[in-house]
Formats: C-alpha cells, structure tokens, sequence
C-alpha cells in the first residue's frame, strides 16, 4: 500500500479558464487584475476563447486529469482526498482549501499544472497558496500547504512526450530529416522572469526546456532510426510591443524553416501539460495556417494530456515528497543533465524580476510561517 503520511489531501492546482462565453470577461479580468485593463480591451483578448464558444479546454482536460490520478491512487491503495483548485475560475484555489479543511485535512500536499520553474509557473502559484492561507486564517481555519517540485525532467512526463514525438512522426509519414525538422514549444515569457527563474536555480526557464527537448529529441530518434533536427520556440507573446520576451515565435520559425530548405514539420508543445486554449489556438489555428500558406504539410504531437506514463510519474512524485517529509530518503528519479529541483523553494526563487523583491508572500518555501494550528 501507498503511503502518503503525512499528508490528509492532496490538491491539483491550475490557472482555470471560462467555461461559457459570459464567463470570458470576469476571467480575464481575474488574469489581468490590478493592470488596469478596460474590459473593452479584455473583450478583443477574449476573441481566442469565443472562437471555441467561449470555452477554455483547460477545465475539461483537469478534471480528466485529477480522475485519471484518483485512479492512479486508488490503485497503489492510497486512500486520500484529491481535489482541483483553480488560480483564475472555479474551482477557486481558497474555496477548494477551505473545503479541505472542512473535510478534517490539515496538511495538503499541492501538484500545480505547470512542470517547469519560473514565476508564472512557480512563485505565482506559491503567492496564490498564501493569499488563500491568510484568507481562511482569517476564518480560523489553519492549513499547512506543500508544493511537488517543478517535474520537467521527471521520467513520466518525459517519456509521454517521447512518445509524442514519435506518433507524430508516424503521421507525418516521413522520417525525421533537415527536411521534416522537430520544433518545440513552449509559452513565451518576459525576458526579465527569463533570468529571475535562473537565480539560484540550475537553469532557467529556457535552459529546462532544452535539456528536456535533447532527452525527446535524442529517444525519439533512437525509436524511428534517424536523428531528428530540433529547436526551440515559443508561443503566446502577450504586452507591450516595447517589452522583450523570449524567442523565436514559432510562426517565424516554421517560416525560417521552410526558408532553409525543409518540407514539413512537427511541433511539440513540451511546455505545456495538456492542450491548453495556447495549444488549441496557438499551434494548432495560428501555426498551422502559417505552414498551410507555405504549403508544408504540419503534425502537432501530443501534450501529456493523461497519457498513463505521466499519470503514473506524478503520483510517484507525490509519494516521493511524502517519504522525504517522513524522513526517509527517496530515489528523486529524472532525465537528463540537470538532476532534481528542490522541494522546499529558497527565498527568492523563481522572482518576476531578477533581485527585486515584489514583497509579495509566497508559501511553500524555507521563510514560510504558516503551519498547523
């Protein structure tokens, strides 16, 4: 039997998304809050989500997600809550806390939808855990909340998107080549969150991604008998015109691409978990029209979705973090150069800005006060 001691529940934490087009605004409003972004502008931004009826995929494919790690978990005989919380739409992240609060927990062990460590897909939560424990301290209701570690590397989550890779090909129909290149993506951030996720870590944001890409690129390859050109891209570039944020933008990639000689292409959204509204809208509407009008036949692989190999890595991932809180010393199994990450984040990890301090609380690291009551 699986043994989760000292944990009572475990959360899946993610960013959330309109379920209807009424839901879009509010939403979004929730994304931008305290930018002071009129709602005639959050409207235009909107159109992505109203091109798929207002819906974001996001919440269908979580709740996929948590019953496929409910399965998981019931298998191994862990017997313990596990519930989705969001950062943006309900599921809000406070409510789903109080209610596990309610239901007798007092140690949360939390899994954020994000696998790589940056602000957005660290901190940024760990600032939303510590808002919500300051919420229901308020009401007098006390919880000790953990977070896994950033997973990229992790063995499951590395192997569903080898596997990816490699069914794309097989789509494609043509073998990995300078003319059927493998380009990965991932969501584009602020140059300046760019080198605040690499203090103190051993990569940043861009550096995670491509040691994961050489580990997918190189297996995939070893599978269909030839090696695969590959590079690194990005998608969803949001701001002001004015401020710097990481390249290439993959529409100009597939562009130079084909500039240089190639015939076709495979992407491979490795920085995202499932297909998210920027994978559905992004790569698969924006991207493909780029390479439909270059006339260079496109497959998109696969994100990790519920693929049973990514499934099956995190709840090894929560089993391993329960040991450690036991005293025990667990293998911290990974791929690739860059080894494991660590599971109590040190002051300052993952800031917005490199040495600027937002004085925003963040929970889940070696500074963090709240505990059980």
């Amino acid at each position: 039997m699986s043994d989760l001691t000292p944990y009572d529940a475990v959360l899946l934490l993610s960013f959330g998304g309109p379920e209807k087009p009424d839901d879009v605004v509010p939403f979004l409003r929730n994304v931008t809050a305290g930018r002071g972004i009129p709602d005639s502008r959050l409207r235009e931004v909107g159109e992505h989500y109203y091109a798929f009826g207002g819906r974001s995929p996001i919440n269908d494919q979580n709740r996929a997600l948590l019953a496929e790690l409910r399965r998981e978990l019931d298998e191994r005989g862990a017997d313990i809550p596990i519930v989705l919380g969001n950062r943006n739409w309900e599921p809000y992240l406070v409510d789903a806390l109080r209610d596990l609060h309610e239901g007798g927990a007092r140690r949360v062990l939390t899994l954020v939808t994000s696998a790589y460590a940056s602000y957005s897909g660290c901190r940024q939560y760990r600032e939303n855990i510590a808002a919500a424990l300051s919420t229901l301290a308020e009401e007098g209701r006390y919880l000790e909340v953990d977070k896994v570690r950033p997973y990229f590397n992790d063995p499951g989550f590395v192997q569903a998107n080898i596997d990816a890779v490699v069914s794309a090909y097989e789509r494609l129909g043509v073998p990995p080549s300078p003319e059927a290149p493998l380009v990965f993506v991932t969501h584009s951030i602020p140059t300046t969150m760019e080198v605040a996720s690499g203090a103190g870590n051993p990569a940043s944001y861009s550096g995670q991604h491509l040691d994961v890409a050489a580990v997918v690129a190189a297996r995939a390859a070893e599978q269909l008998g030839a090696p695969i050109p590959w590079e690194l891209a990005y998608c969803s570039r949001s701001g002001t015109a004015f401020t710097p944020w990481t390249e290439p933008d993959v529409n100009r990639t597939i562009a130079a691409l084909h500039a240089d000689g190639a015939a076709n292409v495979v992407l491979a959204p490795i920085g995202f978990v499932s297909d998210h509204m920027e994978v559905i809208y992004d790569l698969d509407t924006e991207a493909r029209e780029t390479a439909d009008e270059l006339g260079m036949p496109m497959e998109r692989a696969a994100t990790a979705g519920t693929a049973p190999a990514f499934v099956s890595g995190l709840v090894d991932l929560l089993l391993e973090r329960a040991a450690s809180e036991r005293g025990e010393e667990p293998e911290r199994r990974t791929v690739g150069t860059l080894g494991a990450w660590h599971d109590v984040c040190p002051p300052g990890c993952c800031r917005l800005r490199s040495g600027v301090d937002s004085g925003v609380p963040a929970a889940c690291e070696r500074t963090d006060v709240m505990t059980v009551a």
